[in-house]
Formats: structure tokens, sequence, C-alpha cells
């Protein structure tokens, strides 16, 4: 089920889960460029090109010179995308997978 995945994918999916987190609120600014790359250590480019997806999405809003800001309703309209993703793509294999190991929603809510 592990797929390789390009790094500014795996940066774009880490981003987003810490909006809908609320790690990165709404209003809040973003880690530069420089500074996401050297934390992560990846080429600035790829968290470049990472962030240019929240950009094209209207996700942040980037005041030139400041730097790059969550806007207000990001972490929703984030939330909503990741869910339909989930439902569409990965909750068909998991259940697959249940089913073939015999596992039932009961025997799921006895682990927790």
């Amino acid at each position: 089920m592990t797929q390789a995945r390009p790094v500014y994918l795996k940066l774009r999916d880490q981003i987003a889960a810490g909006i809908i987190q609320g790690d990165y609120a709404e209003g809040a600014m973003l880690p530069s460029v420089r500074t996401l790359a050297a934390k992560e250590g990846a080429n600035p480019l790829t968290v470049a090109k990472a962030y240019q997806q929240f950009q094209n999405d209207g996700l942040v809003e980037v005041q030139r010179g400041v730097g790059m800001y969550v806007v207000k309703g990001a972490a929703s309209v984030l939330r909503e995308r990741e869910r339909e993703v989930f439902l569409a793509e990965e909750w068909p294999e998991i259940r697959a997978r249940m089913t073939r190991l015999g596992i039932e929603a009961a025997d799921l809510a006895e682990q927790t």
C-alpha cells in the first residue's frame, strides 16, 4: 500500500495536515521556503512547488516581502478534500483488506 510519491506532494500533505490540525491557523504565517527546506532536508525549489499548489488553490495568500499566510476557510476546504480522497481512494482499499482478513467494524471498536 506504500507508494512512491514525489517529495513535493509529501510536503504538501504535511503542510495540509498542519493547516487542518491548526498548527498553521487561519491568518498564521507559514514557515519561509528556506526555513521549511532546511527543517525537512528538502530542496527549496521543492518546497516552493508545494507552496505554489496552495497558492494556486487560493488557500494561502502571499504578502510580497513579508511571507505566506493561511487564508480564512483553508482548513475547512482541505479537510473536505482530504475526506473525499479518503472515502474515494483509501477507504475502499482498507475495506477490501478488512474483508480479506475477516475484520468486522465491531473488532475495530474493541481496539479503541
